[in-house]
């Protein structure tokens, strides 16, 4: 749990610099490349590359195509169609993905789960609801594969470390993940990328130093090893507690208004959507640490 608190913070601040220094300046394909090369040669230098099972490669492998090469990609897209409310509003369904993708993986069915994402999303919701613009199909469909992607991505992740127990550490198999996720950014951005739109000042540049080591090899790492440690509606919770976070840095940092009424309501909400799921899911597990 404490590792998916952390990586909330850490994620609530990228998402801010995207919004206000790449989106509609710098080449989406490209940023999404950038992220995966710098997370890639994090982890280069620890990857196992014997004694591990080959499912296991595999596995993790295409969790990282899922959660960071197709949902990223579509993500940055959606900025095209969409403004920052109604993205961050569409992106609240993931916590419904997580829990559905999880019961059928395990083939049952997870009332508790299902009705704690969907009181969290509506947390959500009270928070990012803006109003929606008339043209807005394309963006909100870009972003529902993103939002599929990221919970398969999460959910695929916990049960492939579960179903090949190793005493090989998680961060000697974790480069696979961005090797998977590398198989979908490079053939994108050689076919789509616009190179007439690569960064142009050096805090672009270090924009993307951050997210694709800190954001991309630090936080996806801790926020799947997180999500081995926690129950399936708890996962799925903490997926929209970026939705208050993100809006608190907005309004500390960048100086966004921000309705704190809703806010405080929203933000409660989920609160009692992770008390609602602790308290009645019969396999509800929150790590110690």
């Amino acid at each position: 749990m404490g590792f998916l608190a952390f990586v909330t913070v850490l994620w609530a601040f990228s998402f801010s610099l995207i919004g206000e220094f790449l989106a509609g300046q710098v080449d989406s394909d490209f940023a999404v490349l950038t992220r995966v090369l710098l997370a890639a040669l994090v982890f280069l230098p620890f990857t196992r590359w014997r004694g591990v099972a080959s499912g296991q490669k595999l596995g993790i492998l295409v969790t990282g195509m899922l959660q960071f090469g197709i949902t990223y990609l579509c993500l940055y897209r959606s900025f095209s169609y969409l403004s920052v409310p109604e993205v961050l509003l569409f992106t609240i369904f993931t916590p419904l993905y997580v829990t559905l993708i999880d019961d059928a993986l395990y083939r049952r069915f997870s009332p508790v789960a299902l009705v704690a994402a969907a009181v969290a999303t509506l947390g959500a919701g009270i928070i990012r609801y803006d109003g929606l613009s008339q043209d807005f199909i394309t963006g909100f469909l870009l972003l529902q594969v993103a939002n599929f992607t990221f919970a398969a991505g999460q959910v695929g992740y916990k049960h492939v470390m579960k179903h090949y127990p190793s005493d090989v550490p998680a961060f000697r198999t974790f480069g696979y993940f961005f090797f998977g996720a590398l198989i979908i950014a490079l053939p994108s951005f050689l076919i789509f990328g616009d190179s007439s739109r690569l960064p142009e000042t050096g805090l672009q540049w270090g924009v993307l130093a951050w997210l694709g080591l800190a954001a991309s090899g630090a936080g996806l790492f801790l926020w799947n090893r997180g999500a081995c440690n926690v129950d399936a509606g708890t996962l799925a919770i903490m997926n929209n507690a970026l939705v208050p976070a993100g809006l608190l840095v907005n309004l500390l940092i960048w100086n966004r208004d921000a309705d704190l009424l809703r806010l405080a309501v929203g933000g409660a909400v989920i609160g009692v959507s992770l008390w609602l799921n602790a308290r009645f899911h019969p396999r509800a597990h929150l790590a110690a640490g």
